[in-house]
């Protein structure tokens, strides 16, 4: 797999010894939310994801996970986007954008169409996320969390259609979609 380098910051395919460092950066990252669960049952599945790690002078700072999935009843490849995290000592630095740009990238090589990403809509629309999104999420949403839930193509024509986003076990708990 391709590398990217931002600056000072290496982006990179997650590996077994980033393990430790994933585990304590989500706590550090997300105080009020225990992600640990997810993250663990996500990195068991290599197949199913793109993980990676961004290293800023060789310390790791940043991790992103896009999960590979599709939309019920199409062939269609698309990816969700999440978890992000950012050592909170280097939040606000651009390292979260970077990986996810890189991860981005990546997706499109491998002919995924679209990204969805539920998260602040001032965040991920500066990365060029938009609302509306057709395709549902694998359970209904909170009403207040509906301009959250945001989608990217990368197609070279917009293809959001309708339908479910069909994702590996991991995502399948409705405590992860609000309810």
């Amino acid at each position: 797999m391709t590398t990217g380098t931002h600056g000072k910051l290496t982006i990179r395919k997650s590996r077994s010894g980033d393990l430790a460092f994933i585990e304590s950066l989500y706590p550090a990252a997300f105080r009020e939310e225990d992600l640990l669960p997810l993250v663990r049952a996500m990195m068991a599945c290599d197949e199913e994801i793109l993980s990676l790690v961004g290293e800023r002078d060789g310390l790791a700072a940043g991790h992103a996970v896009f999960t590979l999935g599709s939309i019920g009843g199409t062939e269609r490849k698309i990816a969700l986007l999440g978890p992000v995290a950012v050592d909170p000592n280097l939040q606000r630095s651009g390292i979260g954008s970077a990986i996810i740009r890189e991860g981005l990238r990546l997706l499109k090589a491998l002919d995924v169409e679209q990204v969805f990403v539920l998260g602040d809509p001032a965040y991920y629309g500066r990365l060029g996320f938009l609302p509306g999104a057709t395709v549902k999420a694998p359970y209904e949403l909170p009403q207040e969390w509906s301009q959250a839930w945001q989608y990217m193509p990368l197609a070279d024509e917009d293809i959001a259609g309708e339908g479910r986003l069909q994702l590996p076990d991991f995502w399948m708990r409705r405590e992860l979609w609000g309810e």
